[in-house]
């Protein structure tokens, strides 16, 4: 009988690696399906506990409300997958929501590239700095945030001035619908559909999520970083500029008192999508799963009625750092397997 009989290691070694395979399996299930688990958990819920919530008006409005935020959260995915963060969304909604209500006496066309234009223009100026100056992402797009702030402001004479949506074309985007459905959130589920698509499907993906994993290795490889990086800002700019549009051609107006809060909410989405604040995974219908989360826990919380909006803000920090540590820990699992 040979030694390695006597030892066992032919025997046992494979063990030991399907173990650790299975663990790493279920462990990045978690991790991916996770958001989604919790939102069919949460759906469930409220089925049973709100007869109101069952409505198909009920589902309408959730999900009108979800578009924006949506849209925003996609644009937030790109960035947080690169390993970069993106606070200037917020701003940028309300300034898009603004220059989209302001334009639109010159008629559909401009009510919707104005706002791209400008905050594009930021985002574009936000992924130059942080890819050739390698400025922390945090310090860049908080400039950015209090810049975007302060020419919303600027335009709407301190905020005292609120634009009228004056193009009906325009106006119908926000309060059309096709299918039942509205305008806004068809509008949303294609990006949603592109988004992925480009993750999933194309070079430009790939970079994504090979910058995040090691921006370092990834220049070695001869990986575009800096233009990769300056196009997940774009379009993070573009994706927050679209949604504020949106957002004035649903309310009729550029309200000026919008957005404050809106990136934390945008990140809450992504991170409990399961997207990692690290960079290098991640997914959009992770996102997807995360927004639609927040959006019925919203519309459960208004269905109590005895609840305002502030407690809104208090499940959705608790849900973010229950998902912030059990992301720790199923990291640590998987480099333990």
């Amino acid at each position: 009988m040979t030694p390695a009989l006597l030892t066992g290691s032919p025997t046992t070694a494979p063990a030991d690696n399907g173990g650790s395979e299975r663990t790493d399996r279920i462990v990045g299930l978690v991790q991916r399906q996770g958001a989604l688990a919790v939102l069919v958990t949460v759906v469930l819920v409220a089925l049973v506990a709100f007869p109101d919530f069952r409505s198909l008006d009920n589902t309408g409005t959730i999900l009108v409300a979800a578009a924006p935020p949506m849209l925003i959260a996609l644009g937030m995915t790109l960035v947080i997958i690169t390993g970069g963060i993106d606070l200037s969304v917020g701003s940028l909604y309300v300034l898009g929501g603004v220059l989209a209500a302001w334009a639109s006496r010159y008629g559909l066309v401009a009510a919707l590239f104005v706002p791209l234009l400008v905050c594009g223009a930021i985002g574009l100026v936000n992924g130059v700095l942080i890819a050739y100056t390698r400025m922390a992402p945090f310090i860049v797009t908080l400039a950015a945030l209090l810049g975007a702030r302060g020419l919303m402001r600027a335009i709407s004479d301190e905020g005292s001035t609120t634009y009228v949506v004056e193009n009906d074309a325009f106006g119908r985007l926000g309060t059309g619908s096709l299918l039942g459905v509205g305008y806004q959130v068809w509008l949303a589920v294609a990006l949603v559909l592109i988004g992925m698509l480009v993750l999933a499907r194309t070079g430009f993906g790939q970079s994504v999520y090979a910058i995040g994993g090691s921006e370092d290795a990834s220049a070695l490889m001869g990986v575009a970083v800096r233009r990769t990086k300056i196009l997940v800002y774009v379009c993070s700019g573009l994706l927050a500029g679209l949604a504020g549009a949106v957002n004035a051609a649903r309310l009729g107006s550029g309200v000026t008192v919008l957005g404050a809060g809106m990136e934390l909410d945008a990140i809450a989405a992504v991170v409990i999508g399961g997207t990692l604040l690290t960079g290098g995974a991640g997914s959009i219908a992770g996102t997807v799963a995360g927004v639609l989360l927040l959006g019925v826990i919203q519309n459960m919380i208004n269905q109590v009625g005895d609840l305002n909006s502030n407690w809104q803000q208090v499940i959705s920090g608790t849900f973010l750092a229950v998902v912030v540590v059990a992301q720790t820990v199923l990291n640590r699992l998987r480099r333990i397997s």
